[in-house]
């Protein structure tokens, strides 16, 4: 607390200039009120972190936590003497108006805050803005600079705030315009009133790009506000969807909208391939077109120039990954019990580049053999000598650190390599690892990570290892203070991992212990350990729920079935574990979401908080899983975790969760053998080491047949799941600095 006085006081020191002509004054009685309203509203904010103790806990960082203390409550108590002293506020209502104004601006804070509308880092800027536009509406100026200088979170807040500002109608559609930046699918529900304005056309022009297909339903509505919008714009792009918007089968043909607008592509000769969508529909040659149109796309991009539906729902790379997934993975994982030529018929037609693309885009879905027999085929299809490196410059290297990435974990990468010469190697790898500060999330450092943990080979481990070093000394030289933070964190990580090395990796990277987990640490504050299971109700949910409930013995836990929605389970002996389980119900009807939702409420409502979460389904369930959870979990199970954004997602809500995944699909009997032997390490007390558990486990499997061995061979431990590993160390060391 000491800590925080000086710096205030610092605080004080450093911006009292601003104020010094407004001393500390008693208001007059007709307006003491008022200043008690906006007492009673700092009272209320500073409650908002749990204490009213006069310092507003925004977040872990004691520096913004200083800094929103500052700003709203000894800026605000200054801003509050500085009316009373202005000049040009003679009268009593002027002054008790702008008094009106501070309150509401400490409200706004309050409540935007709690609805994760402001962060709390920007209430200084909030301030500074207030003020600017306070001392513009004083003397009668247009407050819109300042809207258009701040960002959506302040302006939103500002805007609403001086409704008599001669400049409030032209704001408020500035705060719109900014809202819609930074949400274009929101723009079609929210474009009705300001249908008259001149930024209709290019904000139909931003929803058409964003998400074609939400557009598309819009437009068959012709009659409504917004679809007489839609058929009325003046946009290209916009145009097209309206006329696609009567044509059968019309989501197959948003992929190459952009095409279509610019007259490359006609519906007419599309038509030949899609048909009605169901007549007519040549799913090959469809997947095909995809393929070279995403070749096309994506060499565009690579210039600056990105395709009208390129990203979003039935976009080109969307609609890509749903086929690819649809036609050929799905199948071949299907039958996988067939002899291999039946198996793998679905892709004889197609090319190395378009079986490219099927693995690439199936990242989630395709099991391990389906991975390895499907490669072997892109190879052959090459020829009899295929330099693979050929392979990546037709596709534009599109992809290529997801392919590595894959490679690796599939063990495929070094016979990859091996097929190209040396040089082009080297130099495949190189930028496998180049440049990872440069993109706007971590996807392409934790495909590094996840790719070395996968790495047998010792010579491509220490070339890893050597062009991280590189990268690493790159950034320090330009001073690029994203790239030192990835970098390094990488090349502390690998180290790790060569046990000859002996580096706590904890302690080195700054988080908990990935090793080991108390059995304390898992506790809540009556001693329990409180799961809980999230079931979904397609067939395999079906199949697996009552598996997953016989699994528990009735000497050692007590099952309750009273609830309709969930199952209670309760250990009779040992560390007490409660843990709660939604039933499978029907998901088309999406009464399994509902049962979630009335367990959590539950929980919440008898003070029981999750420590361990086990997700029972396929990967695309996962986000309404993750959805649901509450938060803080320290160890979650899962099949798959359906790639990186998942993944950092699941970090963001549970920063220093022990999560168990796999490379592949979960299986239902290997989840399930997981979930009993750490209830078992669990209800003895002791503390859950996860190698110990992990060869226990192994020991087991080796005795079962191949499929199952090889099923398990692809789940990663907490220690050795790096991706992770990575994202909370980022997030910790970005936090603390």
């Amino acid at each position: 607390m000491i800590k925080h006085v000086f710096l205030i006081l610092i605080l004080f020191v450093c911006t009292a200039d601003a104020f010094a002509q407004c001393d500390s004054v008693k208001p007059p009685l007709q307006r003491q009120r008022f200043h008690d309203k906006i007492n009673e509203e700092q009272k209320l904010l500073d409650k908002t972190d749990g204490k009213a103790d006069g310092f507003i806990k925004a977040s872990a960082n004691d520096d913004i936590n200083i800094a929103v203390t500052d700003a709203m409550i000894r800026r605000i108590y200054q801003l509050r003497n500085c009316i009373e002293q202005n000049a040009k506020l003679p009268t009593n209502n002027e002054k008790v108006r702008y008094l009106t104004y501070v309150e509401n601006l400490v409200r706004s804070f309050r409540i935007n805050w709690k609805l994760n509308k402001i962060k709390p880092v920007f209430a200084p800027v909030l301030l500074d803005n207030f003020e600017k536009i306070m001392a513009a509406t004083i003397d009668s100026a247009s407050m819109v600079p300042y809207i258009q200088a701040a960002p959506y979170e302040v302006a939103l807040i500002n805007a609403d705030i001086f409704v008599n500002n001669k400049g409030y109608n032209d704001s408020k559609n500035i705060v719109y315009l900014k809202y819609c930046a930074l949400n274009p699918d929101k723009i079609l529900a929210t474009i009705g009133p300001y249908g008259k304005e001149s930024f209709v056309d290019s904000l139909l022009g931003l929803a058409c790009k964003n998400d074609p297909a939400q557009m598309y339903k819009y437009a068959q509505d012709v009659y409504s506000p917004t679809g007489k919008l839609i058929h009325n714009s003046g946009n290209a792009a916009v145009r097209a969807v309206a006329t696609l918007s009567k044509t059968p089968g019309a989501l197959l043909y948003f992929p190459f909208l952009d095409d279509i607008v610019s007259g490359r592509k006609q519906t007419d000769s599309l038509k030949k391939i899609i048909g009605d969508g169901e007549i007519g529909y040549d799913s090959v040659a469809y997947y095909k077109l995809l393929v070279q149109t995403e070749i096309e796309y994506s060499k565009r991009m690579s210039k600056g120039d990105t395709a009208i539906a390129f990203f979003g729902a039935n976009g080109l790379r969307d609609m890509l990954q749903r086929k690819a997934i649809e036609h050929f993975i799905k199948p071949i994982n299907e039958l996988h019990e067939k002899p291999e030529n039946i198996r793998m018929k679905a892709i004889d037609s197609l090319t190395p580049r378009e079986i490219y693309y099927m693995l690439v885009m199936g990242e989630s879905d395709i099991f391990t053999s389906s991975y390895k027999h499907s490669f072997n085929r892109m190879l052959q299809r090459m020829g009899k000598k295929p330099a693979t490196d050929s392979l990546l410059l037709t596709v534009n290297f599109d992809y290529f650190k997801k392919f590595i990435k894959m490679a690796a974990n599939f063990n495929k990468l070094d016979t990859f390599l091996n097929l190209m010469p040396g040089s082009s190697s080297e130099s495949l790898m190189k930028a496998f690892v180049a440049r990872l500060e440069a993109t706007s999330t971590l996807e392409d450092a934790v495909d590094v990570a996840d790719s070395y943990s996968s790495i047998n080979n010792k010579n491509l481990q220490a070339n890893i290892l050597s062009y991280v070093n590189e990268n690493e000394k790159r950034c320090i030289n330009s001073n690029n203070t994203r790239g030192k933070i990835i970098y390094d964190l990488l090349k502390t990580i690998f180290l790790s991992a060569d046990s000859t090395n002996k580096i706590n990796l904890s302690e080195a990277i700054g988080i908990p212990p990935i090793y080991t987990v108390d059995n304390k640490s898992l506790m809540d504050d009556s001693g329990r350990i409180v799961q809980q299971v999230f079931f979904y109700g397609d067939e395999d949910g079906k199949t697996y729920f009552p598996q997953f409930i016989g699994s528990f013995s009735p000497k050692e836990w007590s099952i309750n079935n009273n609830n309709k929605e969930w199952v209670e389970i309760k250990s009779l002996k040992g560390q007490k574990i409660w843990i709660y389980v939604n039933r499978p119900l029907n998901s088309d009807k999406n009464l399994d979401d509902t049962a979630q939702v009335h367990l959590n409420n539950y929980l919440e409502k008898n003070g029981l908080r999750p420590s361990v979460v086990t997700h029972r389904g396929h990967s695309y369930w996962l986000p309404g899983t993750i959805k649901r959870m509450a938060g803080d979990a320290k160890i979650i199970v899962l099949g798959s975790c359906g790639g990186y954004k998942n993944l950092s997602k699941l970090i963001e809500i549970n920063p220093d969760a022990h999560i168990i995944s796999t490379k592949e699909i979960g299986t239902g009997s290997i989840n399930q053998v997981i979930t009993n032997n750490l209830n078992q390490v669990l209800l003895s007390g002791k503390q859950l080491v996860w190698k110990s558990m992990w060869e226990n486990i192994s020991t087991a499997f080796a005795k079962q047949p191949k499929d199952t061995k090889e099923a398990w061979d692809d789940y990663i431990p907490p220690y050795k799941n790096l991706g992770a590993i990575f994202i909370k160390a980022y997030n910790k060391k970005t936090e603390t600095e």
